[in-house]
């Protein structure tokens, strides 16, 4: 597919070095010449120095014979225009960056009459992921699937832990609930387990359950399951004030700590339940002077990278109980950070990457556009998640999955028919309406198709 990307921040070169891995035709637009001289060095696209608003610059890119224009520039209205125009030129779909918060209210009652095809807003998507951790603790990440009657939660194995030594296949009787064990990181090496395969302690491993199940997982695992009721927050920019207003939803005290007077005082007027602290987060006698310390969870969104890790390594030092969750920018650091005592790890670009190649795959998948429906890197972006929906007719339909040929690094984890969640066995089939969870290690899968042999 011919796809032009306009702006190449963080969030456009993470997306572009994805789809270029997938093998599409990109073609960069920025307007700044050093930026795309270096894209261009690095990945196999097209750069052009220019402002994507221009008519020139978007017919030299060549917009009109696209598939797709996304818009990614530091400018909500920049990226509106830029969509709009392109689409007059002849583009068939287009995706924009919107991230204040006031347009992500209103642009969906207006979102047809711009001829957009998707908004994307990265602040809004981590504010979901981290709402969602702090709903269940004991897990460092969770992935919504069928609507949210299932999800997938990732933990790692404690060495006192009952499922050191445990085959998969017996966690069931040990731990009297349903999970579904799909993917095991070990060192270095991941894994997608059959049965037999034995888990150690030390492995991070995913699993899909509901939440009722979910819980009593954790909690005979010895994880602590208790309800988080007050957070502080460092750092009071856009993705602290969407967080404090999803929380604030389910009944959680905030505490914000941010050192510009003047964006706490706006803060004070957008969030009047949240109590804003105006201080370094930084400085280590504000913790006691403020109460921090006594937080059941903590959550660093600064915007420097360094001085998240650094409070959140902090505080998991000195108060293990205290959950804690770590907001970062920058991809090249994730690796290091992961082996760093700083909880959770958030990266909004990283969510806004997965988004659109999700959109874009669906496209691909022109026989059934809406084949994907949720899709999600996981185990560090070694394996994918991915959620389809079963429309059409298939060979594989009605068939029990026992004689299905999957693909080598394939697991089919769950099915969703009618509203009824159950984890597939040999004898079970695949029907017309039903949504299938996977679980692959392989890359590029566009359609439900592409898991079978």
């Amino acid at each position: 597919m011919k796809i032009v990307i306009s702006g190449c921040g963080k969030v456009g070169l993470t997306l572009a070095e994805q789809l270029v891995r997938e093998n599409h035709d990109i073609i960069i637009i920025d307007t700044d010449s050093s930026i795309a001289e270096e894209i261009g060095n690095e990945l196999d696209v097209f750069c052009i120095t220019g402002d994507a608003a221009s008519y020139e610059v978007l017919t030299e890119a060549g917009v009109q014979d696209a598939d797709l224009m996304i818009s990614m520039t530091e400018s909500d209205e920049k990226n509106l225009l830029i969509c709009l125009i392109s689409k007059k030129l002849g583009v068939k779909n287009t995706i924009a960056r919107v991230r204040n918060p006031v347009y992500a209210e209103s642009i969906s009652l207006i979102k047809s009459d711009l001829g957009l095809s998707m908004f994307i807003n990265p602040e809004l998507s981590a504010a979901r992921e981290i709402s969602r951790i702090l709903r269940c603790p004991a897990a460092t990440k969770i992935e919504p699937f069928a609507k949210g009657r299932v999800e997938m939660f990732t933990c790692a194995i404690k060495p006192d832990s009952v499922l050191d030594g445990i085959a998969i296949k017996d966690i069931a009787s040990a731990v009297k609930c349903r999970v579904f064990i799909c993917g095991v990181k070990r060192g270095s090496e991941v894994y997608i387990p059959s049965g037999m395969f034995e888990l150690k302690a030390g492995d991070i491993i995913s699993f899909i359950a509901s939440y009722k199940d979910s819980n009593t997982f954790f909690k005979r695992i010895g994880e602590n399951t208790s309800k988080i009721k007050n957070v502080v927050i460092m750092g009071g920019g856009r993705l602290t004030y969407y967080l404090s207003k999803i929380i604030h939803e389910a009944g959680v005290n905030v505490k914000i700590v941010e050192v510009n007077k003047e964006r706490c005082i706006e803060l004070d007027e957008l969030l009047p339940k949240a109590t804003i602290i105006h201080g370094d987060a930084t400085d280590t006698s504000l913790f006691k002077e403020e109460d921090i310390e006594s937080a059941d969870a903590v959550v660093s969104l600064t915007g420097i990278d360094e001085q998240n890790v650094l409070i959140s390594q902090y505080i998991s030092e000195k108060h293990p109980d205290i959950k804690v969750i770590t907001k970062i920018k920058h991809s090249d650091f994730e690796h290091m950070f992961r082996h760093m005592k700083v909880g959770s790890l958030i990266n909004p670009k990283n969510l806004t990457a997965d988004n659109i190649v999700r959109y874009v795959r669906a496209m691909q998948n022109s026989s059934y556009s809406s084949d994907i429906v949720t899709l999600h890197h996981i185990i560090d972006g070694k394996a994918e998640a991915l959620e389809f929906i079963v429309n059409g007719s298939h060979s594989f339909l009605g068939k029990p999955i026992e004689t299905l040929k999957l693909r080598k690094d394939v697991l089919l984890a769950s099915i969703n028919r009618k509203g009824r969640v159950f984890t597939p066995g040999g004898k079970d089939t695949i029907e017309a309406g039903d949504t299938v969870i996977a679980v692959t290690m392989l890359t590029g899968i566009c359609s439900i198709n592409d898991l079978f042999e």
